[in-house]
């Protein structure tokens, strides 16, 4: 496994792990902990935007990572994990860019709020399944690979 791989995995791991962290941990102990829920929402905005921000940057790392123009060089799981790189990037765009904003109207004009956030979880919730799904297929790769290069060695009687 080549250092610009193992490179991918952590990366990889880090955008899963801070979906993970951000939605299981900290922003329900926000609204535990702080005052209000207003507080705690205005808190939790600030950091999902953060949130989306590394998860773009994660994305488009994978994506110079393993996005190789020789399709011989990919791995069955590395196009796999291509896939599920660019539907997490697109959930991401999409909640930053159009979702979030529709919040913050409808939380200032009265809007329909309770549509939007839900929105906004279930696309959340598809971004962590599909970072969560990249990562796996990623570390799969390794497994194969070891697999394979111990196949390999009792061919050559090594």
């Amino acid at each position: 496994m080549t250092l610009r791989y193992r490179f991918g995995v952590i990366v990889a791991a880090l955008w899963w792990g801070s979906l993970t962290s951000l939605g299981c941990i900290v922003v329900p102990q926000l609204f535990i902990h702080l005052p209000s829920p207003a507080a705690a929402g205005a808190m939790a905005a600030r950091l999902f935007t953060a949130q989306a921000w590394l998860g773009m940057a994660c994305a488009m790392l994978l994506l110079m990572i393993f996005n190789r123009k020789e399709a011989a060089d990919q791995t069955n799981h590395a196009q796999h994990a291509i896939k599920l790189i660019v539907a997490g990037l697109f959930l991401t765009l999409l909640v930053e860019f159009a979702v979030a904003p529709r919040i913050m109207h409808a939380r200032a004009e009265g809007g329909n709020l309770k549509f939007w956030h839900a929105l906004a979880s279930a696309m959340y919730l598809g971004q962590w399944l599909c970072a969560g799904f990249a990562l796996w297929r990623l570390v799969a790769q390794r497994g194969s690979l070891t697999s394979d290069t111990r196949d390999m060695q009792s061919h050559d009687g090594g």
